[in-house]
């Protein structure tokens, strides 16, 4: 089906806007998907704080260059949907990789993250990474570890220096009892 100047203009600033918008873009291949499976999986990035269009490729390799971003011209070919990753990327690459696990009709054939290309292999790389939020409550975790250690061990010499003066209060106490 072709298109007039003026919506391909329009597509390629959408697709621009996406992508500054972007910390990563997904690229994946779909063919034989129903309707029904690609609205399944537009709801699920949806949840995971992305996008997705089938795109032309053409169009996006133009808003790619137009970006200063590295076209992947070897995966902008057939039926392609790209991902953006509006949020978090290992969020988004954990649902593509489970859908792609459970759909064999899907593929994930790469991407960008920032400016650097990504295999497939790196996609699902990416997905086995903690989200943000886990990995700032491991920090956490790592961080008030020590602090913990240190605050056992001046309690504890606290604690020592408590029970030697008791120790000597009571021998005190009980040498005056005996005076008396």
């Amino acid at each position: 089906m072709a298109i007039n100047k003026e919506r391909k203009d329009e597509l390629v600033e959408q697709y621009r806007e996406l992508l500054q918008n972007s910390s990563a873009i997904f690229l994946t291949r779909y063919g034989g998907m129903s309707v029904k499976e690609l609205e399944a999986l537009r709801l699920k990035i949806n949840d995971a704080n992305g996008r997705i269009n089938v795109t032309k490729n053409t169009l996006l390799r133009i808003a790619l260059e137009e970006n200063q971003m590295p076209p992947p011209h070897e995966l902008l070919n057939g039926q392609v949907a790209t991902s953006f990753a509006l949020g978090e990327a290992s969020t988004l690459a954990k649902v593509l990789v489970d859908q792609a696990k459970t759909n064999d009709k899907l593929k994930i054939v790469g991407g960008l993250l920032g400016n650097r290309p990504l295999t497939a292999a790196e996609v699902e790389s990416l997905a086995t990474l903690p989200s943000l939020d886990q990995l700032r409550a491991q920090i956490l975790g790592l961080l008030g570890a020590p602090a913990q250690g240190i605050v056992s061990a001046v309690a504890g010499g606290v604690r020592q220096v408590v029970n030697v003066l008791d120790a000597y209060a009571k021998k005190d106490d009980s040498a005056a009892a005996e005076a008396a």
